[in-house]
């Protein structure tokens, strides 16, 4: 891997430009770009203050992976496929981290932002904190902007001397400008001078398939960027796939956003990587990612002369899902690939789907114990093949391979006591729990919140006696007793948001409900158990409660209260 560097002035010109390298593009790998005005303007407070930019990442390849240009004059509403460019063998460079910092400059010093050219406030510069802006940056139209603004670009392209551009300036102000101006005006120029277009102040990592093939083939270079993450969104090895898939469907992108938008229309987050997995399994490809298979031309070509019944399954199996079963929400779907194997059923065997039992015993009790965790392809594999087998879903068939591979379908009672504050099976047991709370809400925001009975904050407050130095300073209830499931409850947003419970004690939250409210939310009906002092006393009462209310799920006796959990 190479280690490159050039001025700012010097990257943008490679942008786009076949001349330069072959020029820099962005491949379909990348996502939309998405920073606002303030975000761009911030980019260029940071560079004048000298601040580092994060090292670029760069594909230098002959390959013909689909790519677009960078657009200069960035509108809201822009179609991606407007900017893509004809296919092609020859010598590239494509951006793999850094789209968000390089569009930005394009955008400032090629183009615009809604029809607003990017202006500098030429006197700005005092000292500011780190956090805020110092010097004065905004995206205006021509004719409202005057001295001290000035165009940004006009001070980065020109070949004026500074002392030229100054009397320019000058006389643009329409005055005579002060000793302090003159002072900032030639300061601010010969800023712009040394971190535009002198200093090498940004680094590329260059990945060169052409010169070094064996090195940087396809699967490395996945690889690499996989594990690239500078801040941005972080790329995966199914965003090379679905570019490849693109290079010779035309509509992919667009069937593939229609499918996502429709199955999280109702409070999921379905992704590309889980649909193209599901393709790879639904057409007996395997389950496990790799580039050959997107390669070659026949397997694209079953996808997408598949796809209206790829996407009926799914949709179907998504319509169950959210429907039938006590999964309402994302949050309660620990592992969304637990529901490949039920596509696979319902797409290979549509019949027999409509009249398969226990279809929700199977999620419930795979996402529970986590048996789609980890590594999962091979598992995933198996399920297929074993439903192709019956000649359908057969939960007990299912359970039975799932075994035969290693993995356990036990929920031990130690591992149900740990899914509590922060758990990633928490809201999967609330939403098992809590039949009647709305989880598809108008607004995210609205959405039931898991809250701590005993608030957090206060049994911090609660201290023991340090035997080193008699100082009440050691905090009695560690994190994972204050997280704990016996310390949970659902909360609506309304009832957990301003003026709700927050740090509240439980006798002071529970003193106005009524029986059918503490019976909803499994809360021991004693009130001396409510004050602060007997937390350890409620957590045991409130197990028993738990344990009977779930027992069925349960198989093993409950670790003592004292004792943390087990990694």
């Amino acid at each position: 891997m190479k280690n490159r560097k050039e001025t700012l002035r010097k990257i943008v010109s490679y942008l786009n430009n076949p001349d330069e390298e072959g020029g820099f593009w962005l491949p379909n790998i990348q996502r939309p770009f998405v920073w606002t005005e303030e975000q761009i303007c911030r980019l260029f407070d940071s560079i004048l203050r000298e601040y580092p930019i994060s090292t670029l990442l760069i594909w230098k390849t002959n390959s013909d992976v689909r790519r677009r240009k960078f657009i200069d004059n960035w509108r809201d509403g822009l179609k991606l496929s407007d900017f893509y460019v004809p296919d092609d063998t020859r010598k590239k460079c494509l951006v793999l981290d850094g789209q968000q910092r390089l569009q930005s400059l394009f955008i400032a010093l090629k183009g615009s932002y809604e029809g607003r050219e990017l202006y500098f406030d030429i006197l700005s510069g005092e000292v500011a904190a780190p956090d805020d802006v110092k010097y004065g940056f905004a995206f205006l139209e021509k004719e409202k902007a005057e001295f001290p603004w000035v165009r940004f670009k006009d001070l980065v392209f020109t070949s004026r001397r500074i002392h030229q551009v100054a009397a320019d300036l000058e006389n643009a102000a329409g005055r005579a400008l002060n000793d302090n101006e003159r002072g900032k005006v030639q300061e601010h120029l010969a800023l712009v001078e040394r971190t535009f277009k002198s200093d090498e102040s940004i680094t590329y990592q260059e990945l060169d398939s052409i010169d070094n093939p064996e090195l940087y083939g396809d699967d490395d270079v996945v690889e690499i960027f996989i594990r690239a993450n500078s801040g941005g969104t972080r790329l995966g090895k199914s965003d090379l796939l679905f570019s490849l898939l693109t290079s010779t469907w035309d509509d992919a992108d667009r069937r593939m956003e229609e499918l996502l938008e429709a199955i999280n229309r109702t409070g999921f987050r379905y992704t590309r990587d889980f649909i193209l997995k599901t393709c790879l399994t639904l057409l007996d490809q395997g389950a496990q990612y790799q580039v050959d298979k997107f390669r070659k031309p026949e397997i694209r070509q079953r996808i997408e002369d598949s796809w209206d019944a790829i996407s009926a399954a799914i949709r179907d199996v998504h319509d169950f899902v959210s429907g039938k079963t006590f999964i309402r929400t994302d949050k309660a779907i620990p592992s969304y690939l637990a529901l490949i194997p039920l596509i696979y059923a319902r797409y290979h065997f549509p019949d027999q789907w409509r009249s398969a039992k226990d279809i929700d015993a199977f999620l419930l009790r795979t996402l529970l114990s986590g048996a789609f965790g980890l590594t999962p392809d091979r598992l995933i594999d198996s399920c297929a093949a074993r439903v192709k087998a019956v000649g359908g879903f057969d939960a007990a068939e299912l359970f039975g391979m799932i075994r035969a591979s290693g993995r356990s379908l036990e929920i031990t009672e130690d591992r149900f006591w740990s899914m509590g504050y922060g758990s990633g099976n928490a809201h999967l047991l609330f939403n098992l729990w809590y039949r009647d709370f709305n989880y598809a809400p108008a607004y995210e925001s609205n959405l039931p919140q898991i809250d701590h009975i005993f608030p957090q904050s206060r049994l911090r407050r609660i201290k023991d006696v340090n035997p080193e130095n008699g100082h009440r300073t050691v905090m009695r209830f560690k994190e994972y007793e204050r997280n704990q499931l016996a310390n949970c409850m659902l909360l609506s947003a309304a009832e957990n948001g301003a003026g709700g419970k927050g740090d509240a004690t439980p006798d002071a939250w529970f003193s106005n409900k009524d029986a059918a409210y503490l019976s909803m939310h499994l809360i021991p009906t004693d009130k001396s158990l409510w004050q602060m002092d007997r937390f350890e006393d409620f957590i045991s009462a409130r197990r028993q409660m738990l344990a009977a209310h779930f027992g069925s799920l349960l198989l093993q006796q409950a670790r003592p209260l004292s004792s943390p959990p087990s990694e």
